[in-house]
């Protein structure tokens, strides 16, 4: 191939571009990180063909696999691509997709979160893959993981199975120079081959299609081509061997090969971690005396070695939690090598500012205006920017995607059934987390009777995994247009008679709208009451932005008493301690603007008691 053939792709892209050399024809997705960009390069990889591949963003995990599944019903190439939690979401329709197949090639990328870096958990979506009983591919790099695309298409069909691509972080986020060739043209035609007995599958059907299922399992694991791919030089001679698979072989490839012990233990890679296969899993127990398993996050293939001498989580020389990082495998592999570990200090992290809400973001204002209408009250929030709110003492809870609604209603039930007054219960949650997960949560809230005010936050994006597009934003993930769903219009849908908009940096008119809300939630024939918030965010290029602007500055009546600064935590506010002559440093001074990055909203003139903060010019330009 041409030089020009090669490009440095991130671990996301190079699955992207997986899938559109080996002919899929739709990607499904829900964005979460570190899974984002798989879809978005798929979008960017179509541009360099006219083969036809129908893109989505789709309102949630479970919608994204359901398309993905009855279009490989079809005969075609299918995959779907989501975050370790999304697969939680989507696991109804994945593990009766086991039962059933597929026909064309089905591809499920699931990206798993050691660390977790940016996720609620740190769940192993390859014992997921187990308990489905769906083969599960472990990709250590991004080269890895664009080839192994091609290999999941072939076994998918053989086997009329879904199977997985797992790769993790350091995968996704990794870049790598990666050959890239033309798309494969597959020419397929859909055809849907009628047959009740597998695709409607009743309960008298399950029991011979799980039987099926446990023989393509059985079948799957004894593929030498999936085979653990031994790395040694000295095979068997020290009886002692590693088993590694996923971004841990890197590392313990890397390391024994710096250490120069490659040529005292055997070292193995596991592509397929699930179903492990089966003539390996046997030579094992006889083949060496001491066993190493490397593998995050959990014990996955540990628990199918089923060898005595085995070392790893369940020895406790690998921590039971966390990421597997180069220093924990070095450790690791010296004391199961019996080598000297060197004592080294600990590692320590410089301390940082913790994470905050962009400055002008409007979510901020929402939140100072509910915490200073409701200083006692509830606050159930959701996964999002917003959770940021946690700062400003405005969020309480976080659960899972669209929980707050059902732990609002939860919250009312609870201290309802008291007999006493109910504390002010506001939810908050955004627009893009209301259409994937919380729709069905406003519907039974209603039903039930509960009474509390939903804030739902709409900057008409999904901003915190990179700006795609949400289903009342009217474009798709190609950027062409579609019909633009009105929030309010499925608030009313769900049943709610109190439905209000604002401009949430209109802090005294948000603060009222609240109080009015509180109210109907108490009234005789009230119920939940719904405020939606709009602001665009700042960050997307896409959004058009508030014209107005203003130039702030601190006047001398802030006297230093830093409420700006923990109530309303404004990245562009800063504390300048004054120097007085022949004195330390102390507690005294004053409130500074960061003009650099203050975006000119003007909602600090809303947030000090002094007034301190002042407008210098009015309707500026700011660049």
């Amino acid at each position: 191939m041409k030089k020009s053939d090669q490009r440095m792709l991130m671990g996301n892209e190079a699955l992207g571009r997986g899938l559109f050399e080996n002919g899929v024809s739709l990607v499904a997705s829900y964005p979460g990180t570190p899974a984002s960009e798989v879809l978005a390069s798929v979008v960017t990889f179509s541009r360099e063909s006219d083969q036809p591949i129908h893109i989505e963003w789709s309102v949630n995990e479970k919608a994204a696999f359901e398309v993905a599944l009855a279009h490989s019903y079809t005969g075609k190439r299918a995959a779907v691509a989501m975050k370790q939690v999304g697969l939680n979401v989507a696991s109804d329709p994945f593990t009766r997709a086991a039962y059933l197949g597929t026909k064309g090639g089905f591809v499920v990328i699931v990206a798993d979160d050691p660390g977790p870096h940016s996720s609620q958990t740190e769940q192993d979506s390859r014992l997921f893959a187990h308990f489905a009983k769906i083969p599960v591919l472990d990709p250590s790099s991004p080269r890895e993981a664009k080839e192994l695309v091609g290999r999941a298409f072939e076994l998918s069909e053989q086997y009329e199975i879904p199977v997985m691509i797992r790769p993790t972080t350091r995968v996704c986020h990794a870049r790598q120079n990666i050959m890239c060739a033309k798309p494969e043209p597959l020419a397929r035609q859909a055809l849907f081959e009628k047959n009740p007995s597998r695709w409607s599958a009743t309960p008298q059907f399950i029991y011979n299609l799980h039987k099926l299922l446990n023989e393509k399992i059985d079948n799957i694991s004894g593929e030498p081509r999936f085979a653990p791919i031994a790395y040694s030089r000295q095979l068997s001679k020290h009886r002692r061997a590693v088993v590694a698979s996923g971004v841990a072989f890197a590392h313990a490839y890397e390391l024994l090969e710096d250490m120069g012990l490659l040529t005292e233990v055997d070292l193995h890679q596991v592509l397929m971690p699930y179903p492990l296969n089966a003539p390996f899993i046997e030579s094992m127990g006889t083949a060496y005396d001491r066993i190493l398993v490397l593998e995050e996050t959990d014990s996955v293939i540990e628990m199918q070695l089923k060898c005595a001498n085995l070392h790893g989580r369940s020895s406790g020389l690998i921590p039971r939690q966390g990421e597997l990082t180069p220093g924990i495998i070095e450790e690791a592999l010296e004391r199961f090598l019996e080598k000297p570990v060197p004592a080294r200090q600990p590692t320590t992290t410089a301390p940082g500012k913790r994470p905050s809400l962009c400055p002008g973001c409007t979510h901020r204002s929402a939140f100072f205006a509910i915490k200073r209408t409701f200083p006692k009250g509830i606050f159930p929030s959701d996964i999002g920017c917003y959770t940021l709110g946690m700062n400003m003492g405005a969020v309480d809870t976080c659960h899972c995607m669209g929980a707050c609604i059902s732990q609002g209603a939860g919250f009312y039930h609870s201290y309802a059934q008291d007999g006493r007054p109910v504390p002010p219960i506001v939810v908050t949650i955004g627009d893009s987390t209301f259409f994937h997960a919380g729709i069905t949560g406003l519907i039974n809230a209603v039903i039930q009777g509960a009474r509390f005010i939903l804030v739902i936050l709409d900057n008409s994006t999904t901003a915190m995994t990179g700006h795609q597009p949400t289903p009342h934003s009217g474009i798709r993930a190609d950027g062409t247009p579609a019909v633009a769903i009105s929030i309010p219009d499925m608030v009313s849908a769900c049943g709610v008679r109190f439905i209000r908009g604002c401009d949430p940096n209109d802090v005294p008119a948000m603060s009222s709208l609240l109080q009015e809300a509180d109210q109907y939630c108490r009234n005789e024939d009230g119920g939940v009451a719904v405020i939606i918030t709009k602001g665009a965010c700042l960050l997307d290029k896409r959004a058009t932005k508030p014209g107005r602007a203003y130039v702030m500055d601190v006047s001398d009546a802030c006297d230093g008493c830093k409420l700006c600064l923990t109530h309303f935590e404004c990245p562009a506010l800063n504390f300048v301690e004054t120097q007085v002559q022949g004195k330390k440093p102390g507690a005294k001074g004053k409130v500074a603007i960061d003009q650099s990055i203050c975006t000119g909203c003007g909602v600090c003139i809303h947030v000090c008691p002094k007034q301190a903060f002042t407008v210098v010019e009015e309707n500026a330009t700011r660049q």
